[in-house]
């Protein structure tokens, strides 16, 4: 089996065009054409995990971070990204990120496993994505196929809605028009655009929210529960080493707002939602100030709100495929430690 194979049944559970503008998704270090040997899954692609993947003969890792976010002009070893780029190139491993488009599905999500952990129901979508638009092509006849060749090309077969029409008669352009997410219009136009075989075309962006697709969830537990006992359950269930918590404002919590990983973008999605706690990560001290006693946040650190994702990857890849090892990492690569 092709790692190609494995990639793009993934892309279809978490497109790549949902992940944000300053991501990384997708096979960053391999060839697609490899066959598979074996596969080890990680929330951190650094070095000990290449080593880790050597000595359980896995030639692809799924991470969820990726190992690069920025331009690298050097490759001479001098820090941790550019060592585990040069060890996984010379062992021949591959190495995949899935990372904010996991995070911004509901289904199969990042966000959902946190929210499965605390026993949350009646889960939602907390910021759905405004995330359709229309492409519009005319073109010639004998230029058609190319198009629509094109436009498939670039469809990863993933994502809410994906709807392709074409109309023609004699006497006028071919019509064709695509509604998709709103990145891969984009995309797909500046495709048909480079190609010269166009007409005219047009991309229109749609009124609409996705109901499973955006950051953050939105649940609530079965029963209220006083806060500190809450706060004391979060901890046990998150593995947290500490929480740091704003006051406290209500003697019991039961609407909850969650984000894995960074999520103090999301406060005031929270705040509107009327949850009585948000849980995420990795707040500036600043940024505690911003709930103005609205909503309590509670910081559980950014590996602990995660944590989940690599063994949400784990049964993802293993209830799909079983002609290959799939391996969940035994490395912790926590980066912070607690005294």
């Amino acid at each position: 089996m092709k790692v190609r194979e494995l990639t793009a049944f993934l892309e279809s559970i978490a497109p790549p065009q949902l992940q944000e503008d300053y991501d990384n998704c997708g096979l960053i270090i391999g060839d697609p054409e490899a066959e598979m040997i074996g596969v080890m899954v990680c929330l951190d692609s650094i070095e000990s995990i290449v080593d880790e993947a050597i000595k359980t003969k896995c030639n692809v890792i799924i991470a969820h971070h990726p190992i690069i976010f920025k331009g690298i002009k050097k490759l001479n070893g001098k820090n941790y990204i550019e060592r585990t780029i040069i060890k996984a190139i010379k062992n021949n491993i591959c190495i995949y990120a899935i990372h904010t488009n996991l995070d911004n599905v509901l289904y199969q999500g990042v966000n959902t496993r946190i929210a499965e952990t605390l026993g949350l129901k009646d889960t939602s979508v907390l910021l759905p994505k405004n995330n359709l638009s229309k492409l519009e092509v005319y073109c010639k006849l004998e230029n058609k196929d190319q198009i629509i060749k094109l436009i498939e090309a670039e469809n990863h077969k993933g994502g809410e809605t994906f709807k392709l029409q074409i109309e023609q008669n004699a006497s006028n352009p071919v019509y064709i028009y695509c509604i998709c997410e709103a990145k891969l219009a984009m995309k797909i136009n500046k495709k048909i655009s480079d190609s010269n075989q166009l007409m005219s075309s047009n991309v229109i962006r749609l009124e609409n929210e996705s109901s499973l697709h955006g950051s953050g969830i939105l649940g609530q537990v079965s029963k209220p529960m006083k806060t500190m006992d809450f706060l004391q359950s979060l901890k046990e269930k998150m593995k947290a080493g500490t929480i740091r918590h704003t006051s406290v404002l209500s003697e019991k919590i039961q609407k909850i707002a969650v984000c894995g990983g960074a999520g103090s973008f999301l406060l005031p999605q929270a705040i509107s939602s009327g949850a009585d706690i948000y849980i995420t990560a990795d707040f500036k001290y600043h940024e505690f100030f911003d709930a103005d006693n609205k909503i309590m946040i509670a910081d559980i650190g950014h590996y602990e709100s995660e944590q989940y994702t690599i063994e949400l990857l784990f049964e993802i890849i293993k209830n799909k495929f079983s002609n290959f090892a799939v391996h969940l990492t035994k490395v912790n690569t926590n980066p912070v430690n607690y005294l």
